[in-house]
């Protein structure tokens, strides 16, 4: 993750990952516009099955110790995790909705929005990142 200094500058990107993975199916994402076999070509990557465990790290100082431990703890963890549960853990179309959901986050962590409407981890991560 990134030191909590380094949030206000990259606001939004690590809070996306916890609702993508936790809520159930993402068929609105899926559905933008598209139809038939390039509809199900799409929500093939791009539905999520939901209810996915996810990891969120702050630190205070960011230290080569503390960078080792981070790596290693997430080159394990990765791997191990997406064999155990069965997910591509790299996954592009994962990846691009961690983006949108990113884009999301911003204005609540820039505090031009609400937590209204999210689900109690993602308010309490923002929430927290803000204080």
């Amino acid at each position: 993750m990134l030191p909590l200094s380094f949030w206000p500058k990259y606001p939004g990107g690590p809070g996306a990952a916890p609702p993508a993975l936790r809520p159930g199916p993402r068929a609105t994402l899926a559905k933008k516009g598209l139809t038939g076999s390039e509809l199900e070509r799409q929500a093939r990557h791009r539905v999520f099955p939901g209810n996915r465990p996810s990891t969120t790290l702050a630190y205070e100082k960011l230290t080569p110790a503390t960078l080792g431990r981070i790596v290693a703890l997430y080159e394990h963890r990765v791997f191990v995790e997406g064999v155990i549960l069965g997910i591509n853990s790299y996954d592009q179309w994962g990846v691009e909705l961690g983006k949108e959901l990113a884009l999301a986050l911003q204005p609540m962590l820039e505090g031009r929005a609400g937590t209204e409407g999210k689900d109690g981890s993602t308010a309490q991560l923002v929430a927290y990142l803000r204080r």
